[in-house]
């Protein structure tokens, strides 16, 4: 029963609409109204701007990092490896599918991308810290977040079974889980990357104005 009640509560967490909440309160608009629809940071970055879209990633994945710390609460799961790793994975899940499924926004929420990253941040730091590396590198070098995301949690898998070589198999085959997933959300960002047509966050407008007048 007390596990019921936890994932329940990680649920709720994971439903805070950061982005949602964010838009209404400070600029009088829904954020999912505008731009991809979504409830999400990459949005937020579009129609808010790098200040405001960096927030929202960072409340998004403190969700799941506070979801996946409620296994505190259950002081036997410290006692078998393989039932407290269950656990928080459930407990991180459960967020997610709240970021996605916002009980607190009509159930109209985000693609869960941030709140994944929070959750292997409060599982596997170190894990959580390679992939946040791959993302800034990416963000950094096209301010595609979308590609940003999509090759962070490609990279997941690859950190989790090759370099750091995590030993329990429910976490490895989480990895290949949340890479594919996340392929999945992305179909439409992939479309528009290949395209040529995805938007680009305005963040290093600095650079891209630099570089066009060295051309000229």
């Amino acid at each position: 029963m007390d596990e019921v009640l936890l994932i329940a509560l990680a649920y709720m967490i994971g439903s805070i609409p950061t982005a949602v909440w964010v838009s209404k309160s400070l600029f009088n608009f829904d954020i999912r109204d505008y731009g991809s629809g979504n409830a999400g940071a990459t949005n937020t970055y579009r129609i808010l701007g790098a200040k405001w879209g960096t927030f929202v990633m960072a409340v998004d994945m403190i969700k799941a990092v506070v979801a996946v710390k409620l296994v505190f609460f259950l002081p036997t799961a410290f006692e078998d490896s393989l039932y407290l790793v269950n656990m928080q994975i459930g407990l991180g899940l459960a967020a997610v599918v709240g970021h996605i499924f916002p009980i607190w926004a009509n159930f109209r929420g985000g693609k869960g991308v941030a709140t994944l990253f929070g959750m292997v941040l409060g599982i596997q730091p170190n894990v959580a810290l390679c992939c946040v590396g791959v993302f800034i590198l990416v963000l950094f070098l096209t301010r595609w977040i979308s590609l940003s995301s999509i090759l962070a949690s490609i990279a997941f898998p690859i950190f989790i079974l090759v370099i750091f070589n995590e030993p329990e198999h429910l976490y490895r085959i989480f990895a290949i889980t949340v890479a594919m997933l996340v392929l999945l959300t992305h179909q439409k960002n992939i479309g528009r990357l290949l395209k040529g047509n995805e938007s680009k966050v305005p963040i290093l407008k600095h650079r891209d104005k630099r570089r066009q007048r060295n051309k000229k």
